[in-house]
């Protein structure tokens, strides 16, 4: 119940937010008419076609995305065409023949709502479909937490649930605003009706455009960013305080917001991220336990639901019974989970004819992590031996109601979960559960040691804490932020952009690119991105063009080749190949920490940026 008030409430706020803008025309359009048998429809309308799209986004992926641009393009012709009718009333003759039937039926029935009829519910029923279709509200921390949790949770009532009270909230802002009262008091001060209706028209036709040219999304979604992030975050922190203590480098994890990137971004992505969600955590947040204590925490959920299994026949729950299991959520794009697994690894190896079981469980971020034949290549470039389970629509991921990258759950040989570590760190203390654990389950030859690794290139250890002052960030638009330009990138069309010095913390775009709600695509070559970062290691999420072709790059930093500076995966002139979608070492920084600016510069087409993270 708190999630749907939660949801209501951030949709009412939506009404102090500019990306509203677009849709007032519309709405003030059926605001002279009877309120029950006009404006409401046009407003259930208008909810219930966005809750409807929007869940398709969120669970259906790409291509319900697509689908929904064309209902975009009929509504706006219908939405023009009834601008036009409202701006030029002698022309609705014309405009009720064949090509535009449907606007002038509904410009009819607009005419004699006053009469009330049902075809004037269904007209107004009908201009708030469309306007559902074009509504783009703004992706702060509420929206961001129900889309996250409809990327983590799976398809479910709930989640069309949780999107049709926010979009009941915004229509009872606009409800309220624009009642029948407010516009008969407009239509009595000023007593000029026609030129009022006219102006309406003029207000519809000036929302198509905007919404056509795409600054509902861009322009407007900025600016209302700045207005009511505020607001939205205050209502999380309030009504829905999981992991309020969390550090800030969290990227992805069902509580709120995105799915987003730390409250703000996303509708979609596997890691998918739910308030900033489903997230990369670098720093362990969990008590450490002592011998006495580990109690029970529950008993251990199933693991069934994964799309295949690796290194492994399919393992289930009361299978390992007897056994002390370890089950590592990891994604082989996440720089935290890298890091953590050469300790996985370890301790499957040092523990597994004492009584220990390590299943890692592969949950995706991106959607080219859901290939099985990459994760199968990640396996293998990183020598994993222990079982994975493919968790490409993360049951495991919702039974153990997990939340992170990495998350390291131990469980007893009575299947009951008795520890659990978030994010990086504190390798000895979980080495020291898994000994208890298996000293309870009446193993007398358990060793006391600890297990010493020396990981190298991407899986070494990251840099002190107070050195790495860059966070986690994407480039796709569904979780971006920093970028350059406060306008914000052109989103799902090609565009040149033009080189510019970014801050600290930001990154900006040069040359042809295509930025969608993953990733952006280089569309020439010499093509470049740019980073101001302050870490010892920079790490960027890469892959080569859609027909698989290599593509070749070059880096620079400080507009210098990194020299003995250079990552695994560049060499000392930078110079370095995209040849499949993973992690890319590209800075490993020698000497003191300071800030940086880095550039990338891609001299074939096609490159595909997902994310940056540091170390």
């Amino acid at each position: 119940m708190i999630l749907f008030i939660l949801a209501y409430l951030g949709g009412v706020l939506t009404i102090v937010s500019p990306c509203i803008l677009p849709v007032l025309p519309f709405v003030f359009a059926r605001a002279g008419q009877p309120f029950l048998r006009s404006t409401l429809p046009m407003l259930i309308g208008m909810a219930a076609t966005f809750a409807a799209v929007a869940t398709l986004a969120a669970l259906g992926g790409g291509w319900a995305v697509e689908a929904n641009e064309y209902g975009r393009y009929a509504a706006l012709v219908l939405l023009a065409a009834f601008g036009i009718i409202l701006l030029f009333p002698a022309l609705s003759d014309y405009l009720t023949r064949p090509l535009v039937s449907l606007g002038a039926r509904l410009s009819q029935s607009a005419d004699r709502s006053s009469r009330g009829g049902g075809s004037a519910v269904a007209a107004s029923l009908l201009l708030g479909v469309a306007t559902g279709l074009l509504w783009a509200p703004c992706a702060g921390p509420v929206l961001g937490l129900i889309l996250t949790g409809a990327a983590l949770q799976g398809a479910s009532v709930g989640t069309t649930l949780l999107l049709l009270a926010y979009a009941l909230g915004a229509a009872t802002s606009l409800a309220l605003l624009i009642g029948g009262r407010v516009y008969q008091a407009m239509k009595r001060s000023l007593g000029v009706g026609e030129w009022l209706r006219r102006g309406v028209g003029i207000a519809v036709l000036v929302a198509v455009v905007a919404i056509a040219l795409g600054l509902d999304t861009g322009l407007l979604t900025q600016a209302s960013l700045a207005s009511t992030a505020s607001l939205e975050q205050g209502l999380v922190d309030r009504f829905h305080p999981l992991n309020q203590n969390k550090p800030s480098s969290v990227v992805m994890n069902k509580d709120g917001g995105a799915m987003m990137s730390a409250t703000n971004q996303m509708m979609m992505s596997g890691k998918p991220d739910a308030t900033a969600g489903a997230g990369t955590m670098s720093m362990a947040m969990t008590p450490k336990p002592t011998a006495e204590q580990l109690p029970v925490e529950g008993h251990v959920p199933s693991l069934d639901g994964a799309v295949q299994w690796l290194n492994s026949e399919p393992l289930t729950a009361a299978g390992l019974k007897g056994k002390v299991v370890l089950v590592d959520f990891w994604t082989y794009s996440c720089i935290n989970c890298l890091r953590a697994i050469p300790y996985v690894e370890a301790w499957a190896q040092k523990y597994k004819d004492q009584g220990l079981v390590v299943i890692g469980v592969h949950a995706p971020e991106f959607a080219f992590e859901k290939n099985v034949d990459n994760v199968k290549k990640a396996i293998a470039d990183i020598g994993i031996t222990y079982p994975v389970a493919i968790d490409n629509n993360y049951a495991i991921w919702r039974a153990f109601d997990n939340e992170y990258w990495p998350a390291h759950y131990f469980i007893d040989a009575q299947g009951q979960v008795r520890h659990h570590h978030f994010g990086e760190g504190d390798y000895d203390q979980s080495e020291r559960v898994i000994q208890q654990l298996l000293a309870e389950a009446g193993n007398t030859n358990v060793s006391n040691d600890i297990v010493a690794v020396k990981a190298t290139g991407a899986e070494a250890a990251a840099s002190n804490e107070a050195d790495v002052q860059s966070p986690e960030t994407y480039v796709g638009y569904m979780r971006s932020q920093n970028f350059v330009d406060d306008a914000g990138t052109v989103n799902d069309a090609a565009h040149d952009y033009a080189a510019a010095t970014p801050k600290l913390n930001e990154w900006s775009l040069a040359g042809n690119w295509t930025v969608g709600p993953q990733e952006a695509t280089s569309n020439s070559a010499d093509s470049h991105l740019y980073y101001r970062f302050h870490a010892r290691d920079l790490h960027l999420v890469l892959g080569p063009s859609a027909d698989g072709k290599p593509v070749r790059f070059q880096i620079v930093v400080d507009g210098k080749p990194p020299g003995e500076g250079h990552g695994v995966d560049t060499d000392a002139n930078g110079n370095g190949v995209v040849t499949g979608q993973r992690l890319y070492q590209l800075v490993r920084a020698s000497g003191p920490v300071s800030d940086h600016t880095f550039e990338i510069k891609f001299l074939d087409p096609g490159a595909q940026a997902y994310a940056f993270t540091f170390g």
